[in-house]
C-alpha cells in the first residue's frame, strides 16, 4: 500500500514538473557578416541575430562555446560534443546523424567585378556562357558553389582562366589587385569583405546559387521535441515579419 501511495505521489508530481530545458550549445567561429567579432568585441552578424530571436521564441536556450575551425566543429558534431551547426544544408548524408530544422534563411553565390574594370563582365548572364567567353575567374577554395560552377570549372581549370584564394579578404584583394576579372562567392560575405577594404564592385545579373539553409541538430543529444519546438519558433517569427527584418537590415538577398 505504502509503494502504490508512493507511485502515486511520483506521477501527480511528475505531471506539474517543467518539461526538460531546451538547451543546445554551439561552437562561434569567424564568417562575417554572419558570425563574427564586432570593434567591441561582442559576437554579433546575421545567423547569431537569427539564432537568438528563434531560441527565445522557442523558450530554448542556446549556449555559445569558444571559436573553433570549421573541421573540428563537424569532428565534435559528429562526436556528439556540440549539439547546433547553423547554416546547414540538408543532404541524405547528413540525415542519418542530424535533424533540420524548418529554413531560416537562403544562402547566396554571386559573382563580381570590379567596379571601373575594363572589360564587359556586367553582360554575361550565365555559367555556361562565362565557361565560353575569355574571361577569367576568382573562386573559393573549397564549398559548394552550384551545379553550374560546377559544370563550368573543368574548361575554365584547362584554359587557365580560374584561380582560386583561401579567405574573402584575400580574395577582394587578388581582385583589387587586378589578379582576375571576376570573383565568384557568397553574396554578403563578399560585399561584407570588399566594404572593409573600401573596394567597389559590380553584381553579375544571375546568381550562381540560392539555396535555403537550416539549423542542424544532432540527432543523439537533442529530440524531436526540441525540434518541434524550433521550428514551431520559425514559423511564429516569419509570420510576425520578424525573421524577415533581421534579414534586410543585413540586406541578404
Amino acid at each position: 500500500m505504502r509503494l502504490r501511495h508512493v507511485l502515486l505521489a511520483a506521477t501527480l508530481l511528475g505531471s506539474v514538473l517543467p518539461a526538460l530545458a531546451c538547451r543546445m550549445t554551439m561552437a562561434l567561429e569567424q564568417w562575417p557578416p554572419y558570425v563574427y567579432r564586432d570593434a567591441q568585441d561582442s559576437y554579433t552578424g546575421l545567423d547569431l541575430e537569427l539564432l537568438r530571436a528563434i531560441f527565445k521564441e522557442a523558450h530554448c536556450t542556446l549556449v555559445t562555446l569558444p571559436e573553433l575551425p570549421t573541421a573540428r566543429r563537424q569532428l565534435l558534431f559528429q562526436k556528439g560534443e556540440l549539439d547546433l551547426l547553423p547554416a546547414a544544408s540538408e543532404t541524405p548524408e547528413r540525415q542519418s546523424y542530424a535533424r533540420f530544422s524548418l529554413s531560416y534563411r537562403d544562402e547566396a553565390v554571386g559573382v563580381f567585378s570590379k567596379s571601373g574594370a575594363p572589360g564587359n563582365h556586367r553582360q554575361v548572364a550565365s555559367f555556361a556562357q562565362l565557361a565560353r567567353g575569355k574571361s577569367t575567374l576568382l573562386a573559393p577554395k573549397v564549398g559548394w558553389y552550384g551545379a553550374d560552377y560546377a559544370a563550368a570549372r573543368p574548361a575554365m581549370e584547362k584554359d587557365g582562366r580560374l584561380n582560386t584564394f583561401g579567405s574573402f579578404r584575400q580574395g577582394i584583394l587578388m581582385l583589387d589587385a587586378g589578379r582576375a576579372d571576376l570573383l565568384l562567392g557568397d553574396v554578403l560575405a563578399v560585399r561584407h569583405e570588399a566594404r572593409l577594404q573600401g573596394v567597389a564592385l559590380n553584381t553579375l545579373p544571375f546568381l550562381a546559387l540560392r539555396a535555403p539553409v537550416h539549423l542542424m541538430l544532432n540527432a543523439r543529444t537533442t529530440s524531436a521535441a526540441d525540434l518541434a519546438q524550433l521550428n514551431a519558433a520559425i514559423t511564429r517569427l516569419e509570420q510576425r515579419g520578424v525573421l524577415a527584418a533581421i534579414r534586410s537590415s543585413y540586406e541578404a538577398p
